[in-house]
């Protein structure tokens, strides 16, 4: 995003120039997936696809806020304009209640909040499971900490957005979205302790590219399917003995499996986040030493294990992975994301990454009839206030761009 382009865009929309422009990414997991609510561990990464805030602050406690994409921005409504006042929250429809749930948990955690003009747009592919959400809603708060003068704290406004999107926009999601957007560093991706909400960053191997295949294919129905999956997670747990399945290593797994009956359905989706768990940890692990090739088939074995074991691939995700694994210049791939469609993600050969996408994009339409679309991706740095204007210089935090 051209940030001219955006002063130009708010200076036309509101008659005058913006005091602060703030940037929040969207992320795609590398690995460790439907191991969040299982209190695991996951490795996402902030992508070079965001969503920037324009803004310049009020005397009142009015939220005046123009969207530019109403289709990137969560394609929620027609309406481009939404207004309120931060004293009378209530809930509606449309894509701005993401902005009105960040306004509204953060009043709830007493920050004193201040009201802003602002023109909002963003290029996070809508629906593909890239977290178009949680970048608008940490933007929201990044705007926030940015007119009303807190100091920016990533993991409690992560918490604070989750809570914004359980309890306001009303989606059940977990808290690894939120924490890549607000915590993530410039190349490198955020393993994350989802019980703990421990981070460490680990560096992505220089001669990479992560490329995100999206299918084409969008999630259906599948509330029922993911609630069934976590009922027997939980089943397992109890089973084991264990809070959540975090709490069982592999070795446990199977030692304990070999002494005592657990149903097949209920054994394979242990298993899965068992050995997810080992793979995240062993992921680290690799990235800090640069073993690419190890990284690799860790995202093998994690597809592997998502399609045969805890059953949430799909047809064309499968067709996805396997015309990915295929290139030579792909160390290993796997799908991303909750399942049943979206997104795969491929570890690539940085200087064969356009070749790759050429070839997979051919053998996928060859095979399934779609078309795919090819996001080329740099881990980015993760929610950010990227220009304050020149009466805010002294004092505020600042962060790349």
């Amino acid at each position: 995003m051209e940030l001219n382009t955006l002063k130009q865009s708010f200076s036309t929309y509101f008659n005058a120039k913006p005091e602060f422009i703030v940037r929040a990414p969207g992320r795609v997991n590398l690995i460790g997936e439907h191991t969040d609510y299982n209190d695991g561990f996951v490795l996402p990464m902030a992508i070079d696809r965001a969503v920037w805030i324009a803004l310049r602050p009020r005397q009142d406690k009015q939220i005046r806020i123009h969207s530019l994409d109403i289709s990137t921005t969560l394609n929620a409504g027609l309406k481009t304009d939404s207004a309120f006042d931060l004293d009378t929250l209530t809930k509606e429809k449309g894509w701005a209640e993401y902005v009105k749930g960040v306004a509204y948990e953060l009043q709830n955690a007493n920050y004193e909040l201040r009201g802003f003009d602002a023109i909002i747009t963003g290029d996070v592919p809508n629906g593909a499971g890239l977290s178009s959400s949680a970048a608008v809603e940490l933007a929201t708060a990044r705007a926030f900490a940015a007119v009303s003068g807190f100091a920016w704290d990533a993991t409690q406004m992560a918490k604070l957005a989750q809570k914004a999107e359980n309890e306001w926009v009303g989606v059940n999601c977990g808290i690894m979205d939120q924490m890549a957007s607000a915590a993530c560093k410039e190349g490198y991706a955020l393993f994350l302790d989802c019980r703990s909400l421990e981070i460490q960053h680990a560096p992505l191997p220089e001669s990479t590219s992560v490329v995100i295949l999206d299918t084409s294919t969008r999630r259906g129905l599948v509330d029922s399917a993911y609630n069934e999956r976590r009922s027997q997670c939980e089943q397992a747990a109890r089973w084991f003995g264990v809070k959540a399945l975090r709490d069982v290593c592999v070795e446990e797994f199977e030692r304990k499996t070999k002494e005592d009956k657990l149903s097949e359905v209920v054994l394979k989706r242990a298993r899965h986040i068992v050995t997810e768990n080992a793979r995240v940890l062993e992921a680290v692990s690799v990235m800090k030493a640069g073993n690419v090739t190890r990284l690799g088939e860790l995202f093998n074995a994690s597809h592997d294990s998502l399609r045969d074991d805890f059953e949430v691939t799909n047809d064309a995700l499968n067709i996805m992975v396997a015309c990915a694994q295929e290139q030579e210049s792909c160390y290993g791939a796997r799908m991303t994301g909750a399942g049943f469609g979206g997104c795969a993600v491929a570890l690539v050969e940085k200087e064969k990454t356009q070749e790759f996408a050429n070839a997979v994009s051919a053998a996928y339409r060859q095979r399934s009839g779609l078309d795919a679309s090819v996001y080329v991706c740099k881990a980015s740095e993760g929610a950010s206030l990227i220009y304050a204007g020149e009466s805010h210089k002294t004092g505020q935090q600042s962060s790349k761009v």
